[in-house]
């Protein structure tokens, strides 16, 4: 009897460890099955958004110097890296052939020109001609009125005096026709002297285009191109052939950068810039954003425009034609809360954050700038704040802005019957034309001020984004925020400081980057080693 009751004891102590370990073993499973979140902490910081782009390097003022004359290289005095100075003599065309042309030239002219004296004479022949003829009608006139006084008197026949008209008349015509021929001859003069213009005009181009032969250096510079060689051919027809390209300053250089139409919008003159190229490794070149050229480049169904990138090459260490990976930088913001843009990515099912309020202008008196726009604070409100505090409004000033802002009210309320797609484009309209209408009640003093600090907002645009806060339950909480710039790996994150969640997305605070589900080799890695005994099921 007291066996069995022993054995029925140790069956029951049995029994309990049994049941022990299955509720521990089971309450360990189920705490590796539960879903485990990674997270991050809010930062403060500075970020700088960027544009990536890759380009080559080019001289600020490169030349192209070609033939505008045809024929055979006699002679060349450069090659490469010659440095050369304006008007040098960098080579010569066979210039024989042109030398010939100019001779030639040189005799029509001559031609001409005696030409002209032969008119010259043939025209002071015809004047004599025309004295003459006015000697003979005079004389012809004389005598006519002698013999008609002397008919008058019966002392000669009637027939005498016709003789004498008649003679008049002969004469008066011989004189119109030397007159006519000396307008021919002045008219052959001009011609002559035409033709002597003609010939002096080719003998002039065949000067030129002999001195054309001798090809000089329209700058000062370095030869970074030699096109041709001693003996060659050069035909210059349609478009002149290509014999050097000359640098004109090697130390103040350019890249030529390819940016992709989504990024041009972001690049202004002015920006800073740095680059690195293959030949230095390691090294980081700085720049400048000279030009952004408004002429698109399409290829392959791929449009790119050229930012032109300056800067000073110190030691010409760079060349022409080297590959430059370009990063511009588009904005900088300074002591920022930042959030890795892995936190943007994540999406936990079933979790929603609450419902925000519709866009709101500020109150006409709202110093605080306090608004009803959802995460941060409204944009309005905060450009109004930076208006008093930059531009140093007048009392009355201030009074016509606040009335401006209360008189937008209602258009923003009434965004809240527009569509997700179109409430971000009225709401642009509404705010351009309040700042349009802002400009107009400023001072002259003030309006370059005015224009700095709305090219600064253009710039700081914001967009909306959803993240996860970790509580102190360890649960997640979804919240709506708002985002500015982003480098590539932590995104701003604009909380304006009257905003409700500014107490929640603060410096320090956890948010959720990823998850690891049950199963998964992170979940492996992460679940700890079992301790208790290992039960057989």
């Amino acid at each position: 009897m007291a066996c069995m009751k022993k054995s029925f004891w140790i069956a029951g102590a049995l029994g309990l460890a049994l049941v022990a370990g299955g509720s521990w073993w089971w309450s360990q499973r189920s705490a590796a099955d539960a879903v485990q979140y990674r997270t991050a902490k809010i930062e403060r910081g500075n970020l700088q958004a960027t544009v990536s782009a890759s380009g080559a390097v080019n001289p600020v003022t490169q030349v192209s110097v070609g033939t505008q004359v045809s024929g055979q290289i006699k002679d060349l005095y450069v090659d490469f890296n010659s440095e050369v100075k304006a008007g040098q003599l960098i080579a010569v065309i066979d210039p024989e052939t042109f030398e010939y042309r100019v001779r030639s030239a040189q005799a029509d002219v001559d031609a001409a020109r005696a030409a002209v004296l032969s008119a010259q004479a043939n025209a002071s022949a015809s004047r004599a001609s025309v004295s003459r003829a006015q000697v003979d009608l005079m004389e012809a006139q004389r005598d006519l009125e002698r013999k008609l006084s002397l008919v008058e008197k019966q002392f000669i026949a009637q027939s005498e005096a016709d003789r004498a008209r008649a003679l008049v008349n002969t004469t008066g015509e011989a004189l119109k026709s030397a007159q006519a021929q000396t307008g021919v001859t002045e008219a052959q003069i001009k011609s002559a002297q035409a033709n002597v213009g003609q010939r002096e005009a080719a003998l002039a181009q065949a000067r030129i285009d002999l001195a054309r032969t001798k090809i000089t250096s329209p700058v000062n510079g370095i030869v970074i191109k030699r096109a041709i060689e001693k003996g060659q051919t050069v035909a210059a027809s349609l478009q002149a052939p290509e014999l050097f390209v000359i640098a004109q300053n090697l130390r103040d250089m350019q890249v030529d950068a390819s940016i992709d139409e989504s990024d041009v919008g972001r690049i202004r003159t002015g920006q800073k810039a740095t680059f690195t190229v293959d030949a230095f490794p390691g090294q980081t070149f700085e720049g400048e954003v000279r030009q952004v050229r408004k002429a698109a480049q399409n290829v392959a169904n791929v449009v790119t425009y050229v930012a032109v990138i300056g800067f000073s090459n110190v030691g010409d260490r760079l060349l022409p034609g080297m590959t430059a990976n370009v990063r511009v930088v588009t904005e900088s913001r300074d002591s920022v809360l930042k959030l890795p843009n892995a936190a943007l990515r994540v999406r936990i099912a079933g979790v929603e954050p609450a419902a925000a309020a519709a866009p709101a202008a500020p109150t006409a008196g709202g110093a605080n700038g306090a608004g009803t726009g959802g995460a941060g604070a409204n944009p309005a409100a905060e450009f109004r704040n930076r208006l008093l505090a930059e531009l140093a409004l007048t009392p009355a000033q201030v009074e016509k802005v606040d009335a401006l802002y209360a008189d937008a009210r209602p258009k923003f309320g009434a965004l809240r019957e527009l569509s997700a797609e179109e409430r971000p484009k009225a709401r642009e309209r509404i705010t351009a034309d309040i700042r349009a209408r802002i400009g107009d009640l400023l001072t002259p003093e003030q309006k370059p001020a005015y224009a700095a600090l709305q090219a600064q907002a253009a710039g700081r645009q914001s967009t909306r984004g959803r993240i996860y806060l970790l509580g102190e339950d360890g649960k997640p909480v979804a919240t709506s925020v708002r985002l500015g710039i982003t480098d590539g790996s932590s995104t701003e994150l604009i909380v304006g400081p009257n905003a409700p969640e500014a107490p929640l997305l603060k410096e320090g605070a956890a948010v959720v980057t990823g998850t690891v589900t049950p199963g998964s080799d992170s979940a492996q890695q992460q679940r700890p080693a079992s301790a208790g005994p290992r039960m057989p099921f």
